[in-house]
């Protein structure tokens, strides 16, 4: 059976935390970009009477130049590739997580029909589909909080892209600076094309 992953598109300093720590992070939605989606989240941890809600994103989909645009900008980006079923066991250790897919809706078919509270915080307008979004929530019912970290095996990191605005020189410091890491000297690192691909560039060039 092949393997399935799950991609987390976030900056180097987050990707030295995990590695170094062992951790993956769950923050307060409450400063993304899409209101819509915050809003909805909040809406939520009302209706369901709790503290706190917090929540972390992957996608099910392969690099696409708006996730690296928009959840990882710049030379400092990376893709962490999480083997799916290692990371899912590993934070379903945590009391209080919920995790699923996000449901993509378009406005003008919504109709009168109202949403059932459980489903608020995996609920998306359909403009964002092509993320093909998997959300994982934290609901906390003792106290506020604005962050959870929750361990992962190190072994449930597949594989490591960063930027493809990383000028190469600085990959091949950047990969040994993250390989010294403890435990990671055999992690797979690699520098995204996605913009510059020599092997598209000469089909290109094969034109007759």
């Amino acid at each position: 059976m092949s393997r399935e992953y799950l991609r987390r598109y976030t900056n180097i300093p987050a990707l030295i935390y995990l590695l170094s720590e062992r951790k993956i992070t769950l923050l307060d939605p409450q400063s993304w970009d899409d209101t819509n989606d915050s809003h909805y989240l909040e809406l939520y941890r009302e209706k369901m009477n709790l503290a706190s809600v917090l929540a972390l994103c992957f996608t099910r989909t392969t690099q696409t130049y708006h996730h690296w645009r928009i959840f990882a900008n710049g030379s400092s980006g990376v893709c962490i590739r999480f083997e799916r079923t290692k990371l899912l066991n590993a934070l379903m250790k945590q009391p209080g997580l919920r995790l699923h897919r996000v449901t993509y809706r378009r406005l003008d078919k919504i109709g009168a029909k109202k949403p059932v509270i459980a489903q608020l915080p995996f609920l998306k307008r359909s403009a964002f589909k092509y993320e093909r979004e998997f959300r994982v929530i934290y609901e906390g019912r003792e106290k506020k909080s604005t962050k959870l970290d929750i361990d992962i095996p190190l072994s449930c990191v597949d594989k490591i892209t960063l930027s493809p605005w990383l000028p190469y020189a600085l990959f091949t410091r950047v990969k040994r600076t993250l390989r010294a890491i403890d435990g990671c000297g055999g992690l797979a690192i690699v520098r995204s094309t996605l913009i510059g691909n020599e092997e598209w560039k000469k089909f290109g060039e094969s034109a007759t």
